[in-house]
């Protein structure tokens, strides 16, 4: 019933011009006639709760049955979700000042809500870190982020400018590990790293590295590219993948090995997700975003809702294997009771 549900709801909601453009698109790469592909695509919304966008992005027509099951599609990660987050209290992650007054400790940086902060006080910020990250409050990707320098004498005209802007939040900037910065320089190559907790537990299940390319954020749909972390030894054994498809074994702006890098404290990265995966006892399934300092491991951000695609790609799969088995070993580490994902 569950899964009939689900496609009812995204049937309603269906682009269909969209859905047949990708019907075209995969029917050009596999050579199978646009029917097949139609039908089983139909099939694999049926079976494995799979959008459209889905059974495009993991080529679910190149995978058999036993593949296709071990794939986190987009209706098995949303009741993920539902089981164990609670709507109520979204905000606790999506409002940014939010996060940082509850993880202030797990940030190591200063920050500010400039909704709140004295023109004085802004200036002594600006004293302390005349180069800074201004960012709104919410946002994807991304987007509205800007790395600013200013002088404590521009503090009252750059308040101003930034509440106008909805960029309430003012940080310090995080300076990166040296090997991170050796493969990117101008962004910082963020960590996301997901976890399901229960009760008094945390388990780290799936990792990837977010590596910019040219630009100041590292976001993939900002320009950047992505590659799966190993979760028990924070190394990399795939080439990065940026938006349009290309596949990067070295940084094209830097020449380091992508393929073969090992993200440096890597098990301090694990312990402070999993430490702080259990103070969020209504949101149990979290995407932290993670940068590495030479002092450590410590938090950007983080998502109620994780998404499920970009750690999953084709060219980052072993055997055609999707990251479902992974959370589900999760779940049964953690005896988590009454969570089907149904396969």
């Amino acid at each position: 019933m569950g899964k009939f549900a689900y496609l009812v709801r995204r049937i309603s909601k269906m682009n269909f011009g969209q859905m047949f453009a990708k019907v075209e698109d995969c029917h050009r790469k596999s050579g199978l006639s646009k029917p097949r592909i139609f039908f089983d695509m139909i099939y694999c919304g049926l079976k494995y709760q799979a959008g459209y966008m889905d059974y495009w992005l993991f080529e679910m027509y190149s995978l058999n049955r036993a593949q296709r099951a071990t794939v986190l599609t987009r209706g098995k990660n949303n009741a993920l979700v539902k089981r164990f987050n609670d709507p109520a209290h979204i905000l606790d992650l999506e409002d940014k000042v939010q996060f940082n007054r509850r993880f202030d400790s797990f940030l190591k940086r200063d920050w500010l809500d400039l909704r709140t902060t004295s023109d004085e006080a802004f200036a002594l910020f600006l004293a302390k870190h005349p180069v800074f990250i201004a960012k709104p409050i919410d946002g994807l990707c991304g987007k509205g982020i800007d790395k600013l320098e200013a002088s404590p004498d521009s503090a009252t005209v750059l308040k101003r400018r930034l509440l106008e802007n909805k960029q309430y939040i003012a940080e310090e900037l995080v300076i990166q590990h040296p090997m991170l910065a050796a493969l990117h320089p101008y962004s910082v190559n963020t960590c996301r790293v997901v976890s399901i907790s229960q009760g008094s537990h945390c388990k780290a299940v799936v990792a990837y590295l977010r590596i910019g390319n040219g630009t100041h954020v590292d976001n993939f749909n900002s320009g950047g590219m992505v590659v799966p972390i190993d979760e028990a030894t924070g190394e990399i054994y795939y080439p990065a993948l940026d938006k349009s498809g290309r596949l990067f074994e070295h940084h094209p702006l830097t020449g380091v090995s992508i393929k073969g890098f090992r993200v440096p404290r890597w098990q301090e990265v694990i312990e402070l997700v999993e430490k702080a995966g259990p103070l969020l006892p209504s949101v149990r399934m979290v995407g932290w975003d993670v940068a590495v300092s030479d002092h450590g491991p410590l938090f950007i951000e983080a998502n109620y809702f994780p998404g499920h695609d970009i750690y999953q790609l084709p060219p980052h799969r072993t055997d055609g294997i999707g990251v479902l088995p992974k959370f589900e070993k999760a779940l049964e580490l953690l005896d988590v009771q009454e969570v089907t994902v149904d396969s």
